[in-house]
């Protein structure tokens, strides 16, 4: 019995997809560019947001789990999910979603009131997604950038700052970015099989999300550093020194570009960033950067 009981402990941390749980590291955006890394109280309130969202987001990821489950079993990888592939019961998946939620809904709403309203949303916005949201073209995208937004607000919210416009309009283009690579990594593996697994993939080509990903490039390289180089900007965080951190951002992009069409990835970012050496050293250079110049030469 308690071998059956670790096997499902076991499969119920890999359907919650810790490994998705980087995305939410989103929430620290606001810590960093208000320049209150190095204040303890800050840094615990931000550490507890991110683990509020990363349990959210498990709980949207086992509804989503549960909707696609026909669906799954057709994908050549999600059909290795444990729930897909039957290793894990549905009815034990319906009981720890509203268990898992509700705790640590009611914790959000304990530390801040409209970090909790904002935990929320994203919460609904994730279940609307998965039910009806994601069968419409475009929009599917823009509600997963939507996702990435409230991640930003909700780390500004929980240490009491205020998210500045020109960050939220950098996540928004980089999070349609990553959105749309991913719809065409999955239409170019799935081939005439692709609307059978995601059925806004035939009002989808190549051609088109080509199109669309050159448009959020070049947006958000351009909105990047304009954010460095605005006054506010300079006045706030007291240094016109990132604008030294455009070229990691520049990189970032070619080389997540490079990976896309000329590797076939693409459909995990997720991954890409934990096993990808070249663009793991970037985002590290790029954070190391961006402290220094906020914290140590401004």
């Amino acid at each position: 019995m308690l071998s059956d009981f670790s096997k499902v402990v076991k499969y119920l941390f890999l359907s919650m997809r810790p490994g998705q749980w980087i995305k939410n590291l989103f929430v620290f955006t606001a810590l960093l560019f208000s320049k209150n890394l190095f204040n303890l109280s800050k840094d615990i309130e931000a550490f507890t947001g991110c683990v509020i969202f990363c349990m959210i987001t498990s709980c949207a990821y086992l509804v989503n789990d549960l909707v696609d489950l026909e669906k799954d079993k057709l994908h050549p990888v999600k059909s290795q999910r444990p729930i897909a592939s039957e290793k894990l019961k549905k009815t034990t998946v319906l009981i720890i979603i509203p268990l898992l939620c509700g705790a640590f809904l009611s914790l959000a709403f304990y530390m801040n009131l409209f970090f909790g309203i904002i935990v929320l949303t994203y919460f609904f916005l994730n279940i609307g997604y998965s039910l009806y949201l994601k069968e419409f073209v475009i929009i599917d995208v823009i509600t997963i950038a939507a996702g990435f937004v409230l991640r930003v607000l909700g780390g500004a919210v929980i240490i009491s700052v205020i998210a500045s416009p020109w960050l939220i309009i950098c996540t928004i283009l980089l999070s349609l970015f990553l959105g749309f690579s991913k719809r065409r990594h999955e239409l170019i593996l799935l081939e005439d099989r692709a609307a059978n697994h995601r059925s806004v993939l035939e009002n989808y080509s190549p051609y088109f999300l080509d199109q669309m990903i050159s448009v959020v490039t070049a947006s958000t390289v351009i909105c990047y550093a304009l954010y460095t180089m605005s006054k506010d900007t300079v006045e706030r965080l007291g240094t016109s020194n990132l604008i030294y951190t455009i070229p990691f951002v520049l990189y970032g992009i070619f080389r997540y570009l490079y990976l896309v069409h000329q590797r076939e990835k693409g459909g995990n970012p997720t991954e890409i960033m934990v096993t990808d050496k070249p663009m793991m050293i970037n985002v590290s250079l790029w954070a190391i950067a961006s402290m220094v110049f906020i914290y140590f030469l401004p």
